[in-house]
């Protein structure tokens, strides 16, 4: 097959004078490489498309690829992250990872929980601020835990998002509000273990690979999984494999939430326990980020003692499954068809 590869690359919004905080979770060249090397690996060809005005111009032109490995974030609204699948889905173009619905749904950490929990999933309460005049109608017993209701990486997540009390509430609320410009989602508060779980496949096929404990240094940030500890991680995190009851439990967990949302080919459910041990879910991540050595899944993945060219082989494998090979249109049968 040819691949083309979609993805934001963080040195290009840099250049473009967006900060460090708003391309967080853009990919370094090195993801690119190893993506790339590990795609042409599995025996397929590949070609860099880029981010999305990259694919506009590249399609207005006439290319067309059989798959498309898409990575690519987006940099604008809640429905960022759907705007490549949907537009290659107008194309009739074959891709990787969860459709534009699911990827606009679970971008909104709020809209994910209601889901999850209709279908029985364990997650703590919650509430969506939209504006400060909320703030006063969230009811929530403390401690709470509060974070932009659609970022990834950590981002607006602090020692402060720790909340004691409704006046700590009240800062901590306008100030994200402000800087991020969207909802903030209030929970409760899960005192205890913190898991991801990785998973790939597609519905019946869908499987964990494993339940990773995300343990914080001494010299990390306490309490959260912060956006500086992600970004340092290598120094202040300790990511263990683990097999325990409890991590099994999330593997159970993540597994529900994963079916119930729809999500395809891999990624990742993040889980807490609460006060009383039971595990809960607490979000999605069905864009996955793929560096090698930095990202979660597949340092997951490598701690499970398998190599980075087989979990990029099981994604592809699963999104062809899924499409089915008869409906992968090739370029020239689409030239041919138009």
């Amino acid at each position: 097959m040819l691949v083309g590869i979609t993805y934001d690359l963080r040195s290009d919004y840099l250049a473009e004078g967006y900060s460090e905080e708003e391309t967080a979770e853009f990919d370094s060249p090195a993801t690119i490489q190893a993506l790339d090397d590990a795609i042409s690996a599995i025996g397929h060809r590949t070609v860099r498309i880029g981010n999305i005005r990259r694919m506009v111009e590249r399609l207005s032109r006439g290319e067309g690829w059989d798959l498309v490995f898409n990575i690519a974030e987006g940099l604008n609204g809640v429905g960022r992250e759907a705007q490549v699948p949907a537009i290659l889905d107008a194309y009739g173009i074959a891709y990787t990872f969860s459709d534009p619905v699911i990827m606009g749904l679970t971008l909104h950490k709020g809209l994910t929980k209601r889901v999850v929990r209709d279908c029985g999933v364990p997650t703590p309460d919650f509430a969506v601020v939209e504006s400060e005049a909320d703030i006063a109608r969230v009811g929530l017993p403390y401690p709470l835990f509060a974070k932009p209701v659609a970022e990834g990486t950590g981002k607006g997540i602090t020692p402060a998002s720790l909340i004691a009390d409704r006046r700590q509430l009240r800062g901590v609320c306008r100030d994200l509000l402000k800087r991020f410009d969207q909802p903030v989602l209030v929970e409760t508060f899960l005192p205890g273990r913190e898991f991801t779980v990785g998973i790939v496949g597609t519905g019946d096929r869908a499987e964990t690979i494993g339940a990773l404990e995300v343990i914080l240094k001494d010299n990390a940030e306490q309490g959260v999984y912060s956006y500086i500890n992600k970004e340092e991680c290598e120094e202040r995190v300790i990511y263990k494999l683990v097999d325990d009851a409890l991590a099994r439990e999330a593997g159970m967990v993540a597994l529900s939430a994963w079916r119930a949302l729809g999500c395809r080919d891999g990624g990742r459910i993040d889980l807490r326990t609460d006060a009383a041990g039971r595990v809960n879910f607490i979000e999605v991540n069905p864009l996955a980020g793929l560096h090698p050595a930095h990202s979660d899944l597949p340092i997951l993945w490598r701690q499970a003692g398998r190599d980075y060219v087989d979990l990029i082989r099981r994604i592809v494998e699963s999104a062809a499954t899924r499409i089915g090979t008869g409906r992968i249109r090739h370029p020239a049968q689409r030239v041919a068809a138009e």
